[in-house]
């Protein structure tokens, strides 16, 4: 993965993307209101490798994920000491005398250069490791093309980030369902797809011209399911549906165990 710097958060204004709105309705008689996301709908797609016995999967930096992890790993305030009795007016008094020094042109460098750190400290919180943001997926893209079915949508995918090309009669749907109920409420649909080396035509990678940077990785078949429930490993919700959707469906024409 690329070295990630220089990142900076700013309010979104305009996103091709995401579109926030806010719906207000009555549910039973009581007045509500809702915050949510307008998104595309996608496609995923579990690519099986019957050459190697692999699962395919895409391996990216993803920067909701990162500013999360960097979020969480913020150092909570310190907890307030606790203060014996007549200790309150004393603090009062030695808060108040920085101001007064403030106000004279004299004060010692020390005290201003103590509080340029603590400022710099407050600002800079430890910055995560880029593996923070680095997540296991299917192969997936957006369903952005009205002229293009599902299916042709998701063999595109295929090749452009992984490097099959797969026929669009060859892909299986496996089933369809909502994610991000609570804020965007889209629709994805998986796929499946078995492959060999003698579909591979390219290396994937995803699309540079569109600030795709996508690693293309395998699982064997026999750690799916170890790969599958290994919290270490971040993953989507995808991932471990659809290993565990073959491992039902699949697995027994393989004669191969996926058990943990």
């Amino acid at each position: 993965m690329e070295q990630i710097n220089n990142l900076q958060v700013v309010p979104c204004t305009d996103s091709n993307y995401l579109k926030p709105f806010r719906v207000h309705y009555s549910q039973n008689g009581t007045k509500k209101y809702w915050d949510f996301m307008r998104t595309h709908d996608s496609v995923s797609v579990l690519i099986f490798n019957t050459t190697s016995h692999c699962f395919v999967l895409v391996k990216q930096f993803r920067p909701a994920v990162y500013m999360c992890e960097w979020e969480r790993s913020k150092p909570k305030p310190p907890e307030p000491a606790e203060q014996p009795e007549g200790a309150e007016g004393a603090e009062a008094g030695a808060a108040a005398q920085p101001e007064a020094s403030e106000a004279g042109e004299g004060g010692s460098d020390g005290g201003e250069k103590a509080g340029e750190d603590a400022t710099a400290a407050a600002a800079a919180p430890g910055q995560p490791p880029v593996s923070a943001g680095v997540t296991y997926e299917l192969c997936a893209g957006l369903v952005d093309k009205p002229n293009l079915t599902l299916e042709e949508i998701a063999r595109q995918e295929v090749l452009e980030e992984c490097g099959y090309d797969v026929p669009v009669t060859k892909l299986r749907k496996i089933t369809s369902y909502r994610s991000g109920v609570g804020v965007t409420g889209a629709k994805q649909t998986m796929f499946y797809a078995e492959v060999s080396e003698e579909n591979r035509v390219g290396e994937g990678g995803g699309q540079p011209q569109e600030g795709e940077l996508i690693e293309v990785v395998k699982v064997p078949l026999h750690e799916a399911m170890s790969f599958a429930y290994d919290e270490r490993i971040p993953k989507t919700m995808g991932v471990i549906f659809s290993f565990i959707w073959f491992q039902s469906n699949m697995s027994p024409k393989y004669k191969i165990s996926t058990n943990v």
